[in-house]
């Protein structure tokens, strides 16, 4: 069972808060997105210590979401057109497409193909409709705008006539990731829709299929079952096919890990021979301690997972609250790096996501007012920045690239990247 905001008020665990809270709440949800399962709610939250629980934090918004001036505008609209008014301007001020997310979106000819992106040469993402929504929303979620009512900031396809159209034009694509929402929420019948696509010949230059999903950590059961059963079987079908097949798991806590639901649902997943690459952005009032990380890569490893990712929250939504400076990110990824065994150092982080591309946070050097932070690329717009360090003013209170005082050649490099992007809508963005 899933819970809306007004399933959640008429359930019992609405009787869990205080008046203070639902009243609180009920106003957050009017301007971010809120779904729970029934599994979170029953095996995941502490409920009588919910106030420095970090599942309860995951999924119920917190006041301090919003900037003190935000929350006045909201609880100063009496009328539904003034409160309609208020959540727009809060939505357009929150940044609802962080780092030209609107840039990726390619073309065939004149044919906009508004839900599939392409940033980088070898990897295609796609999202399809009736996956954009999860099984409960994550309060950081940096794709939150796809789930509340703004219509022109979605992406979404029902074609999958344009995905095969698009990926037959591109030999260069090696990776198909579908992502949302989250892919896992469709049913099998929908999803086997697009992954028919990918089995046809002439794609035979798509190698490796991606699913990006928290399903393990939010509703295990859909690998469980009938229907993980069904899933299961058709997804050993294309790794017969020669498909490799890699489910990018969303865990952000150990507690995640913890039940033996997901215990099976990955134990499941791997002895058909699908790949689990587990990646979270680390998140301030979460899962912000070289502790947390330690033990939640240690106990991936031991479940046969393989650590991925460690991402810097991006700049959209409540950043404010969410984020950790690039310093402190640094720190809590190299303090749990040295605590674990090789077989967990296949992750890599901090990472984020600027318009450029994948910067990887790889050290800092030096002392005092010459200290600076080593950086790289591991993805780019341009293939031909990846893998080449280079230096920014250390700044402790820098959450972001666009923070960061960068090498002055590389930042006119970057310009004119944007400049060239801007001026020909085909650079860039795999347009045929």
């Amino acid at each position: 069972m899933f819970f809306s905001m007004s399933k959640f008020l008429k359930s019992e665990y609405a009787h869990r808060l205080s008046s203070t809270e639902l009243d609180e709440l009920q106003l957050l949800t009017k301007v971010f997105p809120f779904k729970v399962s029934a599994y979170v709610l029953d095996e995941l939250i502490d409920w009588s210590n919910r106030h420095t629980d970090p599942i309860y934090r995951l999924v119920f918004p917190q006041k301090e979401m919003l900037i003190p001036e935000h929350w006045e505008m909201l609880k100063k609209a009496k009328t539904f057109t003034e409160e309609k008014m208020a959540i727009k301007t809060i939505r357009e001020q929150l940044n609802p497409h962080p780092d030209g997310q609107m840039h990726n979106i390619p073309r065939i000819g004149d044919r906009i193909l508004g839900g599939l992106q392409h940033k980088y040469r070898e990897t295609v993402l796609v999202f399809p409709a009736e996956g954009q929504t999860c099984h409960a929303y994550c309060t950081y979620c940096f794709r939150w705008a796809q789930f509340v009512n703004v219509g022109e900031h979605k992406f979404k396809t029902k074609e999958q006539r344009d995905l095969h159209d698009y990926l037959a034009l591109h030999k260069e694509v090696t990776d198909v990731l579908f992502t949302g929402g989250d892919p896992m929420w469709m049913s099998n019948e929908s999803l086997f829709k697009y992954f028919d696509v990918l089995l046809d010949s002439e794609l035979n230059h798509v190698q490796s299929i991606r699913i990006g999903t928290k399903a393990l950590a939010y509703h295990p059961q859909r690998f469980l079952g009938e229907e993980g059963d069904e899933l299961l079987r058709y997804l050993e079908k294309m790794i017969d096919r020669g498909k490799n097949i890699a489910l990018m798991a969303h865990f952000t806590h150990w507690k995640e890990l913890q039940t033996e639901k997901v215990k099976k649902a990955v134990r499941r997943l791997l002895k058909i021979g699908v790949q689990i690459r587990t990646q979270s952005p680390v998140i301030n009032g979460i899962n912000d301690s070289a502790e947390v990380w330690r033990d939640m890569w240690k106990q991936q490893v031991q479940m046969g997972m393989i650590p991925y990712y460690m991402f810097i929250e991006r700049e959209t939504g409540a950043q404010h609250y969410f984020s950790v400076s690039l310093a402190r990110a640094y720190q809590i990824f190299t303090d749990a790096y040295a605590q674990v065994s090789g077989l967990a150092k296949t992750v890599r982080g901090p990472s984020m996501s600027a318009w450029p591309g994948k910067v990887l946070i790889d050290g800092i050097v030096g002392q005092g007012e010459i200290q600076r932070f080593v950086l790289k690329f591991i993805q780019s717009r341009n293939p031909q920045l990846i893998n080449k360090p280079f230096y920014a003013k250390y700044d402790e209170q820098a959450t972001w690239l666009d923070d960061l005082e960068i090498d002055p050649a590389l930042q006119e490099a970057i310009e004119e990247m944007k400049e060239e992007f801007e001026e020909n809508s085909d650079s860039m963005t795999g347009v045929a």
